[in-house]
C-alpha cells in the first residue's frame, strides 16, 4: 500500500512538472506586439486601432496599444516602457516623422523591428535596418483623387465654376504634417494640370477636428458669403464639420440632383462610416478612401511575421507586395529602402461606389 502511494506521489509530481513546464512554454512562446498610436481622438486612427485589436485577438497575440494623445515625448516614453517590458516588435503611427529614426534605433538595439503607418517614417528610419517598414498610403494620391472628383463635378455642372475658376474654402490638417503637405500639393497640381484657376478664398488648419472645422467655417461663411463655390477638407472629420456649418448657416438648396443638398459640394478624405452615412443622406458630396483596415492589416502582418519568423523581408502582406519602383514621396522615393515600402492604395469614393463600403 505504501509502495502504491509512493508511486502515485511520484506520478503526481512528474505530471505536475510536465504541466508546469507546458504552461511556462506557452507563456514564453506567446507573441507580443506593441502598438504606438499617435492620437485616438481621430476617427481614422480609432478605426485603425480597432482593427489591430481584432487582428491580435484572432492570432492570439498579446497586443499592448498605447495612445500618445498627440504628444511625441509621451510616445517616446511609451516606447521605452514597452521595450523594458520585453516588447520587441511594433506597429507605429508616429506622432512626428522627425522622431522615427530615434524610435527605430531604440527598437533595433532591443533586437526588434517595426512597421510604420499613416504618418510616414523618415528615410533614415528605414535605413536603420531591414526590419523597419512603411505600411501606408502615398498622400499625394489622395489630393490627386480629390482633384479628379472636383473635375468630374464641374465638368457635369460647368455653370457652377464659370471659366473653370475654383474659389475654395480649404480646411487643412495639422500644419507640417506629411499628409497636410502632400494632399495639398496633389490637389493643387492636379487641378492646375486640368486647366483650373485655383483661388483659395480661405485656407487654414482645423487640426483634423470636426468641431474646429465647424467653428472655422462659421467664421469664413460670415466673412466670405457668395465668394466661394467649393469646400475641400483634408479629412472626413473636418469635411463633416464643414457640412454641419453649411447646414446651420442655411446654405442648403434641398436639390440632390447634383449629388448633394448643399449649395456647394464638400469633399473629404478617409471614407469613414460617418462620411459614408453623410453621402447616403446627400450631404457630403464625395471622399477618398484611406484604408484603415488595409493599412493596419498590412502593418500588423509585417510585425507578426517578424515576431514569429524572425523576418518579414520580401513577404506579401495583406495581398500587397513590397514596392519595386520609387515614387515622389518619402520614404518611398529612395531606392535604398523601396523594398521595405508597402503602399496601400487610396480609392476615390463617389455616388457610384460609396455603398460598396457601407
Amino acid at each position: 500500500m505504501k509502495k502504491m502511494v509512493a508511486i502515485l506521489l511520484v506520478l503526481a509530481l512528474v505530471c505536475t512538472g510536465i504541466f508546469a513546464q507546458g504552461s511556462s512554454e506557452s507563456k514564453s512562446d506567446s507573441v507580443k506586439i506593441g502598438a504606438l498610436i499617435r492620437n485616438l481622438n481621430e476617427q481614422f486612427v480609432k478605426d485603425y486601432a480597432d482593427n489591430l485589436r481584432k487582428l491580435a485577438a484572432e492570432k492570439g497575440v498579446e497586443l499592448n496599444l498605447q495612445d500618445a494623445q498627440g504628444d511625441v515625448a509621451r510616445q517616446l516614453d511609451q516606447l521605452n516602457t514597452l521595450i523594458t517590458q520585453g516588447y520587441k516588435y511594433f506597429v507605429i503611427i508616429p506622432q512626428d516623422t522627425s522622431a522615427t529614426e530615434q524610435m527605430a534605433q531604440q527598437i533595433k538595439a532591443a533586437g526588434g523591428g517595426a512597421s510604420f503607418s499613416n504618418i510616414q517614417p523618415s528615410v533614415e528610419a528605414l535605413k536603420v535596418g531591414k526590419d523597419f517598414y512603411l505600411a501606408s498610403s502615398p498622400e499625394l494620391v489622395a489630393g490627386q483623387y480629390q482633384a479628379q472628383i472636383i473635375d468630374e463635378y464641374f465638368t457635369k455642372y460647368p455653370a457652377k465654376a464659370p471659366n473653370k475658376v475654383l474659389n475654395i474654402l480649404y480646411l487643412q490638417g495639422q500644419l507640417g504634417h506629411p499628409a497636410q503637405i502632400s494632399r495639398e500639393a496633389g490637389l493643387i497640381d492636379t487641378l492646375k494640370s486640368l486647366g483650373y484657376t485655383v483661388n483659395f478664398i480661405a485656407r487654414d488648419t482645423a487640426d483634423w477636428s470636426p468641431d474646429k472645422a465647424q467653428e472655422k467655417m462659421d467664421t469664413w461663411l460670415a466673412a466670405h458669403s457668395g465668394k466661394f463655390n467649393l469646400v475641400v477638407a483634408q479629412n472626413d472629420g473636418m469635411a463633416l464639420g464643414a457640412v454641419e456649418s453649411l447646414i446651420t448657416n442655411g446654405l442648403v438648396d434641398n436639390d440632390p440632383s447634383d449629388g448633394t443638398i448643399l449649395t456647394f459640394p464638400v469633399i473629404g478624405i478617409d471614407a469613414t462610416a460617418d462620411a459614408l452615412n453623410s453621402m447616403d443622406q446627400n450631404k457630403l458630396y464625395a471622399t477618398v478612401l484611406q484604408d484603415s483596415v488595409g493599412q493596419s492589416s498590412t502593418a500588423f502582418e509585417l510585425a507578426y511575421a517578424m515576431a514569429t519568423k524572425g523576418t518579414a523581408s520580401g513577404m506579401t502582406a495583406w495581398g500587397i507586395a513590397p514596392a519595386k519602383e520609387v515614387i515622389s514621396e518619402a520614404p518611398a522615393n529612395d531606392a535604398a529602402v523601396i523594398a521595405q515600402c508597402y503602399l496601400v492604395p487610396f480609392k476615390p469614393v463617389t455616388k457610384a461606389n460609396y455603398k460598396d463600403l457601407m
